[in-house]
């Protein structure tokens, strides 16, 4: 296998990985919704907001930059260096973790507080334990990633969630059946995560003693080389790593400024109690649901961002734009149909999944909102693997401070409705500075002329699943409503993904010619699809 199949297949068993573990974590919180009440729905979303906030701050970036750093030693063959380097990082790690663990503890009570949510504290606590560990694993992943080693994080990802979910849902069960209150229940859901760490640790452990036993039998352990020095390992390591870590946080750094102010900034207008309900809603219904769509938008362009990077690497602008526009172009069409189903079926999926209906509106609106979390999402990574992270961290800075600015100003007039579009302008504030800095390092048009056509596809494609939306909602009073939920989800999706698609090859939006750039699993459904195309359309390409 050649180095550059080598990488790609790398990349695609972490987008792979990464897709599982993200389904995962999305549909934990359907059960425990079922379990809590709005105390314990705000208690596990604050902590799981925080818990997130800092194990992002604490590793993203770190794993790439080690991976990096380790490839390029072996690469010249200097083991030994390698083997400093990962132990300087892991040295790191152990100190953050503790350091981190300890503060997320203590620091609850006043978090909780300050957040007018005291009933998580515990929550927050139960959950604190998890960062002992992680840094260490994002270390070891960041390692075996530069051995060429993929499978080994990918798994850890796979099992950790898999303990964590499982895990979560069965204390919460048990703390309720033994008749403990919300508060109790929560911070077992919350332990889940220290045990999803534990998991993934072993798995790590196993993948790292693995390694040295093959390093052993192929002599790959050679005499010491000269010891680098620990600060110049440290400055390497954060130099490439803070740029990264600062545009990865992006939309944690988004839920941790929604669970810190909903309740402060809305008690005054609606209660505290409402406003408690109101932080829950987003938390386990929105956030879970509007969680869907990037997953298989942003693990289709991920696949492209190791060929976007080779193309800048030897400045070859044809490809270089051909594959921008593949990557944008991607995560804006196979995006939009899950959204638009999503929004169209948002009082049904409400219905199907949850306790209740409260909420409708905002899942919705913030579900609509991730179109743009697509685009920013998909954008930050080609200016990562073009290199331009610093520019980036700007960026997404830029947007963090219109969505705390907005926050504060729209809450006032718009209620929980006005944070949630505050969200949605950070996303749209960082899409727009990325693809004007992408458009000035190569011209390039995602869509151009067929933006009309695009448009007109998603408005007819929701509009029909609108419509067939409320039409199902009539069968619930002939059929149990659950039943009649799941039946109208089934057929909004299948009905707006259809006109959609259908809808974007008659009018043009799809080209024969442009799908042949696209990964095969698209190539294989869309092919087919093609001969609806009438033939003045495909005349014009």
């Amino acid at each position: 296998m050649s180095k550059k199949e080598s990488f790609v297949k790398g990349t695609l068993i972490l987008a792979a990985a990464a897709l599982v573990a993200r389904v995962l974590g999305i549909f934990q919180r359907v059960p425990l919704e079922h379990l809590f009440d709005d105390i314990g729905n705000a208690a596990f979303v604050q902590a799981n907001n925080v818990y997130l906030m800092l194990l992002t701050l604490a590793t993203a970036g770190i794993p790439s930059t080690l991976s990096k750093m380790v490839s390029e030693r072996y690469a010249l063959n200097r083991p030994d260096e390698a083997r400093q380097v990962y132990r300087a990082a892991l040295i790191f790690a152990a100190v953050m973790g503790v350091i981190m663990s300890v503060a997320l503890y203590f620091a609850a009570p006043w978090f909780a507080n300050h957040a007018k949510v005291p009933q998580s504290t515990r929550a927050i606590q139960a959950i604190a334990p998890a960062l002992l560990l992680f840094p260490a694993i994002a270390m070891m992943r960041g390692y075996l990633q530069g051995r060429n080693n993929m499978m080994a994080g990918g798994i850890s990802q796979i099992v950790e969630q898999i303990a964590r979910v499982f895990t979560a849902i069965l204390l919460a069960y048990i703390l309720l059946k033994q008749g403990y209150g919300n508060p109790i229940m929560a911070a077992g859901a919350s332990f889940g995560s220290v045990l999803g760490s534990i998991a993934a640790f072993g798995v790590m452990l196993y993948f790292i003693m693995k390694t040295r036993k093959k390093d052993r039998l192929e002599n790959l352990n050679t005499a010491p080389s000269a010891k680098l020095p620990m600060f110049g390992i440290y400055k390497d390591i954060f130099s490439l790593s803070i740029p990264i870590v600062l545009s990865s946080m992006t939309i944690q750094a988004v839920y941790f400024i929604d669970t810190t102010l909903i309740v402060p900034l809305l008690s005054g207008q609606i209660g505290e109690a409402s406003a408690t309900q109101m932080l829950g809603i987003l938390g386990q219904k929105a956030q879970s649901i509007a969680g869907i769509p990037p997953v298989l938008a942003i693990a289709l362009s991920t696949s492209l961002i190791p060929v976007i990077s080779a193309a800048y690497a030897r400045r070859d602008d044809v490809h270089l734009k051909r594959q921008i526009t593949l990557a944008l172009r991607i995560s804006i069409l196979t995006g939009t149909p899950i959204v638009m189903s999503l929004v169209a079926a948002a009082y049904s999926i409400n219905g199907l999944l949850f306790t209740n209906i409260t909420g409708t509106g905002i899942i919705a609106l913030l579900t609509f909102g991730t179109i743009f979390q697509i685009t920013m999402t998909t954008s930050n990574s080609i200016l990562l693997g073009m290199g331009k992270s610093r520019i980036s961290m700007f960026y997404v800075l830029g947007g963090i401070a219109t969505k705390l600015i907005f926050s504060l100003v729209l809450s006032r007039f718009m209620g929980i409705y006005g944070i949630v579009i505050a969200t949605a302008l950070c996303f749209i504030v960082i899409t727009y500075l990325n693809l004007r800095l992408l458009r000035k390092i190569v011209p390039f048009e995602i869509m151009g002329k067929r933006w009309g056509g695009f448009v007109f596809a998603v408005l007819v494609s929701v509009g029909i699943g609108y419509g067939l939306n409320e039409a199902g909602i009539l069968l619930t009073h002939v059929m149990p409503a659950r039943l009649a939920f799941l039946l109208t989800c089934l057929v909004v999706g299948a009905a707006v993904v259809i006109i959609y698609l259908v809808l974007l090859i008659v009018l043009g939006v799809i080209s024969k010619q442009e799908i042949s750039g696209y990964p095969r699993a698209l190539q294989k459904l869309l092919n087919p699809l093609m001969r609806l195309q009438p033939a003045r359309v495909r005349a014009r390409e």
